[in-house]
């Protein structure tokens, strides 16, 4: 139920990011959503403030425009945390980012994957797999890496559900299985 109510959120931010004439760039509201849920989940005296019932909502509701004064937030980051502390959804604020981030994303054709090599890449070898796996999906690739020796070589990559393997690894594990079956 609250994921969903995050989703709800996140969604209606992204469509005031994204509408005609909003004066916000998608990236600009990620950077400045990311600096100011950073910032309440780091402090824990305004995490406090903000989760406490004790705290009336004209002082949470200050402490947000003070909040966006000395971040320089644009004004529909500023009413999306006004709403969500007024809601008193502040917990889930940190899923909201990762919903926003994840359609804005979708928005943009953007797709995150995750690509495991057996050693270090290039950042030109990365840009050649984002680029091969972009051309395939007809997609903008936001990866994620990481390193494990025991692919052997090669890479495997995992974009949505799908998996694609080139790594030495997979390959012995496939002839492997090709052999079993014919035992």
């Amino acid at each position: 139920m609250l994921d969903a109510l995050a989703s709800h959120y996140a969604g209606a931010l992204v469509e005031a990011v994204f509408a005609p004439n909003s004066g916000l760039l998608p990236a600009e509201a990620r950077r400045q959503l990311a600096a100011a849920t950073d910032l309440i989940a780091q402090s824990p005296d305004l995490k406090i403030a903000l989760l406490s019932p004790a705290v009336k909502k004209a002082r949470k509701e200050a402490v947000i425009a003070r909040l966006a004064d000395e971040l320089g937030l644009h004004r529909l980051i500023k009413n999306f945390l006004l709403v969500v502390v007024s809601h008193r959804r502040t917990t889930e604020l940190a899923t909201m980012r990762q919903d926003f981030e994840r359609l804005a994303d979708e928005r943009e054709g953007w797709i995150p994957a995750e690509i495991t090599s057996a050693r270090n890449l290039t950042p030109q070898q990365r840009e050649q797999i984002e680029r091969a796996l972009g051309s395939k999906l007809g997609k903008f690739i936001r990866a994620h890496y990481v390193v494990d020796a025991a692919l052997i070589a090669g890479i495997r990559a995992r974009v949505a559900a799908v998996e694609y393997d080139d790594s030495l690894r997979g390959k012995l594990d496939s002839m492997r299985e090709r052999l079993v079956a014919h035992v």
